[in-house]
């Protein structure tokens, strides 16, 4: 009996749930046992539905030939859950479009080409410990560091959530924080279970328990007190952003490196990952992560400064409001800033584009930048308006920095769409530093316009993580290479 088309493709959807559902207790288990993430052309899978796991595999074809098939990625995801690894980023995508579609596996068995391809984690065993991180100031950026820091958490954790350092300590505090880590209007619901220890002064959260420290300066916190050594300590605050402000945390006992994440003044290192965190040396106490759209706009510059060059360009910057703005009309001592920020529009600087050439110093003179501010919560875009040494096409551009987002060192900074109806709401939750529009490319020649898309929240955020595992000295590589 032949089917109809409504049947087969019944029964096509339900064979996706089924090995979607029966990837994702493997995928579970390779994170809290492993620390093995598993990502699907870098969406990663962790922590996700089942549909979530479909609609990566789905995404394949936005960039590949032809699809990949749950069914064809499944022999893949068995095979690396019984292996010997150390802990790691695995796309298991390019691993199975690789093997399956590529020839890439030149006629070995699945394991053997696993072996080969995953070769700098097989047998290596976990021999890292953990670094104990304190989060001093607990406002967007460090609570969505929170989010990410349990998320990671489980016996192979390479960065364990110790601490957090807040100001106050009034009654109805600890509650009032572990509501705010609980719920949030852009990013939604904490994904676990959060309850708080008001004995102790601390907030459990899917197994980590975190201490609440209340403290009004840096350098008077006894951390060994918590049973906290060796600490990597990240201020949030965006109060101290020299060497002598950032170096009170170094006087508090168990305090040993402190990353600030927002601009820092002087000769501290701004670091963008991707592009120049291998300048992070073993004896760097302070290091900046610098902005969000410093972060988001360096990775492309880079890479179209590497293939075309950049005579000079302006980014102009769309940026959500932040709580720096005034919600209603009000005294503030910047320009424009005191207008109702959910109402205007409002013209205002950055530093953004002069910040590039602290990670990229061949890029020193050539950018001019301003912002607008608008009446978004999250999720901003940079346009980028460059004149190249090169002439190009928006068919040769585009293609660059499509393999560029799949391929390249930058693959984990940068991501692209081909979509003709994204608009900001749909990057929320970004884990990439910055996202190329490519609908909305312009070249004239060697004009060129660039618009990328950053969750200036989250993706930042997963961009700070990165740097705290180099500042950490913990190698947690993205593979295959």
């Amino acid at each position: 009996m032949t089917l109809s088309h409504e049947q087969e493709y019944q029964n096509s959807w339900q064979e996706r749930q089924d090995y979607a559902e029966n990837m994702q207790p493997i995928i579970g288990r390779l994170y809290r046992n492993k620390g093995v993430e598993i990502a699907v052309y870098g969406r990663p899978l962790v922590n996700t539905s089942t549909i979530d796991v479909i609609k990566a595999h789905k995404t394949v074809a936005r960039f590949e030939e032809s699809k990949l098939r749950l069914r064809e990625s499944f022999p893949f995801l068995e095979a690396i859950s019984k292996m010997d690894l150390a802990p790691a980023r695995i796309d298991l995508g390019k691993l199975a479009y690789g093997y399956v579609h590529k020839n890439a596996g030149e006629g070995r068995s699945i394991e053997e080409y696993l072996n080969a391809e995953l070769s700098d984690i097989v047998n290596k065993g976990d021999n890292q410990e953990p670094r104990d991180v304190v989060l001093y100031g607990f406002g967007r950026i460090g609570r969505l560091l929170a989010r990410l820091l349990i998320e990671r958490g489980g016996s192979h954790t390479d960065l364990r959530l110790r601490a957090i350092v807040v100001r106050g300590g009034r009654d109805g505090d600890l509650e009032k924080r572990a509501s705010l880590l609980r719920r949030d209007s852009i990013h939604g619901p904490f994904n676990g279970s959060i309850t708080v220890d008001n004995e102790r002064n601390a907030i459990k959260a899917n197994g980590n328990y975190i201490q609440v420290i209340y403290a009004n300066s840096p350098d008077e916190i006894d951390y060994n007190e918590y049973g906290i050594n060796n600490a990597l300590i990240v201020d949030n605050t965006g109060i101290w952003k020299d060497r002598d402000g950032l170096g009170l945390h170094l006087k508090s006992n168990g305090a040993a490196k402190v990353l600030l994440t927002a601009p820092a003044k002087g000769d501290i290192k701004n670091v963008v990952y991707g592009v120049n965190n291998k300048d992070i040396l073993s004896e760097d106490s302070i290091v900046s992560a610098a902005s969000c759209t410093t972060n988001a706009i360096t990775p492309t510059l880079k890479a179209l400064n590497d293939k075309f060059g950049i005579q000079n360009g302006h980014v102009e910057t769309v940026h959500s409001y932040t709580n720096d703005q005034n919600l209603i009309d009000n005294y503030h001592k910047a320009e424009r800033r005191g207008r109702a920020a959910a109402l205007n529009m409002v013209i205002t600087s950055t530093g953004a584009a002069k910040a590039v050439s602290k990670a990229l110093p061949e890029l020193e003179g050539k950018l001019t930048g301003n912002a607008i501010r608008v009446p978004t919560p999250n999720v901003s875009m940079a346009i980028l308006n460059l004149n190249l040494e090169k002439e190009t096409t928006v068919e040769e551009l585009n293609e660059y920095l499509r393999e560029t987002s799949l391929y390249s060192d930058l693959r984990d900074q940068i991501d692209y769409t081909a979509s003709t109806e994204i608009v900001s709401t749909d990057l929320v939750g970004s884990r990439y530093a910055g996202v190329v529009d490519s609908q909305a490319t312009i070249v004239d020649g060697n004009r060129v316009v660039l618009y990328v898309w950053y969750d200036n929240e989250f993706g930042y955020s997963c961009q700070v993580i990165r740097v705290m595992h180099d500042m950490a000295e913990v190698e947690f590589p993205s593979l295959p290479r």
